[in-house]
């Protein structure tokens, strides 16, 4: 019986988190003697939400770990790749390609399609957001919106995505970092004023943790700024988590906070914000003066990315549902113009924009159910998304 309303490794892995219809699906199959029947399987999306042009790809960690074991070959784009959905010919673009007997991966294309479909969802509203943010830092709060047994995926995802920290221990913990934080309103509160919370919080908490004051509780922000800064001797920043009834202008407010702050010396002080941020408010306020953003719900709540995992191949004849291309593809990208190109045979196609031979996009990841390749940290997949953000020039 579980504690909390969460499925466990070993139930995700049997199968027990998929849709019913693939269980009774495997039973006819069974029944027919058809589980051995070899079939090709390909995930794709038609269209990103909300428009945007490209998308982060992220969770194929978990989807390897899924399939570990079982009699399949896995080819993909790797983990944190940046993916257009289509070609410039409307094709869509196969992030995975699965291989195998159809009676040993039937039961997991529930799970499988979550993995991929909530961590690209999150991981690309991380990107959205630091690229909003105009290279300031921008810290994930999002895990207190969300199930606490998704708080490592959040946090993952995040990071790879872009986010330069995470709030949760779990999170933290799961990408080899420390969790960053400041202090929330309940220290404040406790404590009896600001002065005695900022003071308590220097004294007792460890000195490598930098110390980042929360300066809206009780009076105007530029007044509690103005006592941080008196109060904390190496105060790093302030924080301003002003509530949705009291901003006004939240521009004004960095404005004045920035000036105060100058005013009397503490020019190197920095100023965070929180509360409510998607990544349409970031620009206004790095150019009103923020430093750096706490961003919750917009990144954890992000829209998820619908792939659909479709049979393309049936014992080695190309066939496919309506709407679907048949046939196993390769996919292929030119990083000189971020072109993409599907196609069905071993011929390295020409990219039609610049006209360079394009690079094969995809990696063989399990063979026969084992890996190619140990598995990547979360450092090195959010490297390999930060550098295409910049040699693309992505918006």
């Amino acid at each position: 019986m579980h504690k909390f309303f969460a499925a466990t490794d070993d139930e995700i892995a049997a199968g027990r988190t998929t849709d019913v219809y693939f269980e009774r699906t495997m039973e006819v199959l069974s029944a027919k003697g058809k589980l051995d029947c070899h079939a090709v399987s390909e995930f794709t999306v038609g269209g990103l939400p909300d428009g945007w042009k490209w998308g982060v790809f992220c969770g194929s960690e978990e989807l390897i770990r899924l399939y570990e074991g079982r009699p399949v070959d896995l080819y993909g784009l790797p983990e944190g790749t940046v993916f257009r959905p289509r070609t410039q010919e409307g094709i869509k673009v196969p992030v995975l390609r699965l291989e195998g007997p159809y009676g040993a991966y039937c039961e997991l294309e529930s799970p499988a399609l979550g993995f991929i479909c909530f961590g690209s969802g999150v991981a690309t509203m991380s990107a959205r957001c630091k690229l909003a943010a105009e290279g300031r830092t921008v810290m994930s709060f999002g895990v207190r919106r969300m199930h606490p047994a998704i708080a490592p995926a959040i946090d993952r995802a995040s990071y790879i995505g872009g986010c330069d920290s995470v709030s949760s221990l779990i999170g933290a913990e799961t990408i080899g970092q420390e969790a960053s934080g400041t202090m929330p309103h309940a220290l404040i509160i406790m404590m009896g004023d600001q002065k005695a919370a900022f003071k308590a919080f220097d004294e007792v908490v460890e000195k490598a943790v930098k110390r980042v004051a929360l300066v809206d509780t009780f009076y105007d922000e530029k007044v509690e700024a103005v006592l941080a800064c008196e109060t904390i001797k190496d105060l790093h920043a302030v924080r301003l988590d002003t509530p949705a009834s009291r901003r006004g202008s939240m521009i004004d407010i960095i404005r004045e906070v920035r000036w105060e702050m100058d005013q009397r010396g503490y020019s190197n002080v920095k100023i965070f914000i929180s509360g409510g941020l998607g990544e349409k408010d970031l620009g206004p306020l790095v150019r009103a003066g923020a430093d750096g953003f706490g961003v919750g719900t917009s990144i954890s709540n992000a829209p998820v990315i619908d792939f659909a995992m479709d049979i393309v191949e049936r014992e080695k004849r190309p066939v496919s549902k309506r709407g679907k291309f048949s046939g196993r593809k390769r996919v292929h990208r030119c990083m000189a113009c971020d072109t993409w190109s599907v196609s069905t045979g071993k011929d390295v196609p020409v990219c039609r924009t610049c006209g360079k031979e394009m690079a094969l996009a995809e990696k063989l990841l399990l063979k026969n159910g084992k890996r190619t390749k140990a598995a990547e940290s979360a450092q090195t997949i959010r490297k390999r998304a930060m550098q295409q953000f910049e040699k693309l020039g992505l918006e």
